[in-house]
């Protein structure tokens, strides 16, 4: 199918409008299949196609389609780094990755990415479908098998901060400052910074108050 331009911004011109979706996947079989399917629905259309993550990128920011199927295993740029790219550079953008491997943590490297869903390569037109109107409202798509996975994957996953790391940040979103945290855990100041120490570098930041607002964020505080 020919491409075709935006509608608008984020592609549609209006509540009647197609959802407008970009297929990418490096294996034009497999594009074609999924192009077929798409097409044969009511209210989607395919603005165009994507053989590599670098092309997909390229493609989501000149053509603003509202959704983009992605494929996860691709040579070079792979769908979580082109999910990251494309999200930074066409916010409206939503992307849903579709694969063939269910492995768990290609399953979170996705979602954390910010991908609105998941899909088996091997789901059904009316799942492939459905997925493209599901993440169109906004919703997360995954497919039932992948959505057992996916909360057992967070539930097991521990905490990357110790006890008194976390005890540590607690006492510094209250407000106090190294000398009253060691004080109130009986101690060293020295201690305490390297607590902090510690926490900044396996949350990825550099200060304390973006160590706070990111533990809360994950949930690590609570």
């Amino acid at each position: 199918m020919a491409d075709e331009a935006p509608g608008g911004p984020g592609g549609r011109s209006g509540p009647s409008a197609p959802i407008r979706v970009l297929l990418a996947d490096d294996h034009p079989v497999v594009r074609e299949g999924l192009s077929a399917m798409l097409e044969s629905a009511d209210g989607i259309t395919v603005v165009g196609q994507a053989g590599s993550g670098e092309e997909a990128v390229v493609r989501a920011v000149e053509l603003r389609p509202d959704i983009i199927l992605l494929d996860l295993r691709m040579g070079g740029m792979d769908g979580v780094e082109a999910t990251t790219q494309i999200l930074r550079q066409a916010p409206g953008c939503k992307v849903v990755i579709v694969t063939t491997y269910e492995d768990d943590s290609d399953i979170l490297r996705a979602v954390e990415a910010g991908a609105a869903g998941y899909l088996l390569k091997g789901s059904s037109r009316q799942e492939l479908i459905g997925a493209v109107q599901t993440a169109a409202r906004g919703e997360t798509v995954l497919t039932p098998s992948l959505a057992g996975k996916l909360f057992r994957s967070r539930v097991a996953e521990p905490s990357p901060l110790s006890g008194r790391e976390r005890e540590v940040l607690r006492l510094v979103g209250q407000g106090l400052t190294n000398a009253e945290i060691g004080g109130k855990l009986f101690v060293a100041e020295a201690t305490v910074k390297t607590h902090l120490l510690r926490s900044f570098k396996k949350l990825g930041v550099s200060d304390r108050t973006a160590a706070v607002m990111t533990a809360m964020e994950r949930g690590l505080l609570s």
